[in-house]
């Protein structure tokens, strides 16, 4: 490769030549970012797949059954809509008496926690 063909007029500053190898790095660098910004990403089908409720979820998130993904944003709506999220740290969700079967009986739990918690009522 020669550097005509990577910088048409000798190199991106006029005062600094640039080297093959140089040239080199900079067109496998550009190449990686094009290649990186084009790529497509396909969604999990896993996490697509309908999911049944149990009677338990589906008294806070409607009839199923639903993706996964749709279960949680549905909780999120609920949360939100009840103000369920704690003041003082909104990663925290405290529990209403239909969460809490949800829950298992806990009064307050992470939003990680929820998740894992949700993931006991799908099946």
């Amino acid at each position: 490769m020669s550097i005509k063909t990577v910088f048409p007029q000798g190199g991106p500053y006029p005062c600094a030549p640039v080297d093959g190898r140089i040239a080199q790095g900079i067109l496998q660098a550009v190449t990686f970012s094009i290649n990186y910004l084009t790529m497509v990403r396909t969604a999990n089908p896993a996490l697509l797949k309908p999911m049944n409720l149990s009677p338990e979820l589906e008294a806070v998130v409607g009839k199923g059954p639903l993706p996964r993904g749709q279960v949680v944003k549905k909780l999120w709506e609920y949360i939100k809509k009840n103000n369920l999220q704690n003041p003082a740290n909104k990663r925290n969700i405290l529990a209403d008496e239909k969460l809490k079967v949800i829950f298992g009986g806990k009064g307050e739990v992470t939003m990680f926690e929820m998740t894992k918690l949700v993931s006991a009522h799908l099946k």
